[in-house]
């Protein structure tokens, strides 16, 4: 198998990604998996697709990440090796798609507008 490249996002997180054949190595902008996300629950989030396929001891996956706070990297994250995973081998996109890894969270921030405080936040209005 050679290299397989995969791109997830999520609000503002870019996660592109990089599989090769290995021992279940994730390296994300050139540091550990558990250095980079410290929390095991993110961890975890990560891991899913590769758990889920029973895949985790064999790939090496080589991560550029940038953009968003850690859940938004760690969701583009999780979509960037589901979406390669379905690369490698098209049989598994149906369980991958039940699970919700495959769909891509539309969910952004909405812009600020004129004449407001936020988006959707008014001045506040007194009669008096």
């Amino acid at each position: 198998m050679e290299m397989i490249n995969a791109l997830g996002r999520r609000k503002s997180a870019v996660a592109r990604i990089y599989v090769t054949e290995g021992n279940g190595k994730i390296t994300i902008n050139k540091r550990d998996l558990t250095e980079y996300f410290p929390s095991s629950i993110l961890q975890f989030v990560v891991k899913q697709p590769l758990n889920l396929l029973g895949v985790a001891e064999k790939y090496d996956i080589k991560v550029n990440l940038n953009g968003g706070g850690f859940t938004g990297q760690s969701q583009a994250l999780r979509l960037a090796i589901a979406r390669a995973l379905v690369k490698i081998n098209a049989e598994d996109k149906k369980a991958l798609r039940a699970e919700g890894f495959m769909t891509r969270d539309p969910r952004a921030v909405e812009r600020k507008k004129p004449g407001r405080p936020k988006a959707r936040r008014r001045f506040q209005f007194s009669k008096r």
